[in-house]
């Protein structure tokens, strides 16, 4: 853990250095897509300096996306699949149904800065019969607040800022023992019109492992290929025309939840998978659009932080998932 928050905060100081003095690719004349874009259903951005921070946004899942246009609601909603498989080194099986969903709301203020507020809720169903004792489920309620602005007066260069209390337990529990204050810190450099560069830092208190670093970048090309090299859920995507989008992504989760086991209360369990599949998007409209995926899912384990409370340690097994995103 120790060694965590050194690679995170040197992480972080390197990539500050270097996004200070990385020379601007854009020409001073240069457009971007989202400022030609002539779409009269979506709020185009406005020109000034916040313009090209309202192109970032946080999704379900996602630590940032670009997008070109804005929509002040979205909602974001996904059911996620695990047929029963076998625990390792003991009797016993396991199948898991993961489901959340997203609502934020975006506003501009002082100018176009974009400020977003999010009310997130997450549920996974646990069919167990190992000898461990586990809940039957786990539940999470979040909330959230987002802002992405100019990074001093260094040239396309901004400073998003997230805070999301977060309340994991095993029965939609709002409390304070169980509540977590989840925080983002991170730079974007948008390097040319086709690269942007993220670093910066996830803090979640109550973890193992409460300070992780966030570097990636997103690239696209041309218009067909898009790398989101990020974590949590990096993807690769490729258009095949304006409704599909062939796609391949990966997936981390490391959650700890407070829940009840054998009369005693507020007890560490920790939730920990790898996903890595592929999948169709289907854009039925600007509003609409739909995701499908097919994959495997690894490293799973299910254990109590006390290591006398036990662990379970599931088989790599499948996973479907279907995702649906609405924005307004």
């Amino acid at each position: 853990m120790y060694i965590n928050k050194l690679i995170a905060r040197a992480g972080f100081l390197l990539a500050l250095i270097l996004f200070i003095v990385f020379p601007p690719v854009i020409s001073a004349g240069g457009v971007r897509e989202a400022d030609t874009a002539q779409d009269v259903r979506a709020d185009p951005i406005s020109d000034g300096p916040a313009s090209g921070a309202s192109n970032y946004r946080q999704r379900l899942g996602k630590t940032i996306v670009k997008e070109e246009d804005f929509f002040s609601h979205e909602l974001d909603t996904y059911v996620r699949y695990m047929p029963s498989r076998g625990a390792a080194a003991q009797a016993g099986r396991i199948s898991i149904v993961d489901s959340a969903t997203e609502y934020s709301y975006t506003v501009k203020v002082l100018g176009g800065l974009p400020v977003e507020f999010g009310l997130g809720a997450k549920y996974i169903g646990i069919a167990n019969t190992t000898s461990v004792k586990l809940p039957p489920h786990l539940t999470r309620v979040s909330f959230g607040v987002e802002t992405t602005v100019p990074f001093l007066t260094v040239k396309d260069t901004y400073f998003t800022v997230g805070l999301a209390p977060m309340f994991s337990t095993d029965n939609w529990g709002v409390r304070s023992s169980a509540l977590s204050l989840t925080q983002r810190y991170f730079l974007i450099r948008q390097a040319s019109d086709s690269l942007t560069l993220i670093a910066g830092v996830f803090i979640s208190p109550h973890e193992n492992d409460p300070i992780m670093p966030i570097l990636g970048f997103i690239y696209k090309p041309n218009d067909k290929l898009t790398f989101n090299i990020i974590p949590k859920q990096p993807e690769i995507s490729y258009k095949l025309n304006d409704k599909l989008t062939l796609f391949s992504q990966a997936d981390i989760t490391m959650d700890e939840y407070r829940v009840d086991k054998e009369g005693l209360k507020n007890i560490a369990l920790e939730y920990n998978e790898i996903h890595a599949g592929a999948g169709l998007r289907y854009k039925a409209n600007e509003n609409i659009q739909g995701n499908i995926v097919v994959g495997g899912v690894f490293n799973r384990s299910i254990k109590y932080r006390r290591d006398d409370y036990g662990k379970i340690t599931v088989k790599n097994g499948v996973y479907t998932e279907l995702r649906i995103d609405i924005k307004m």
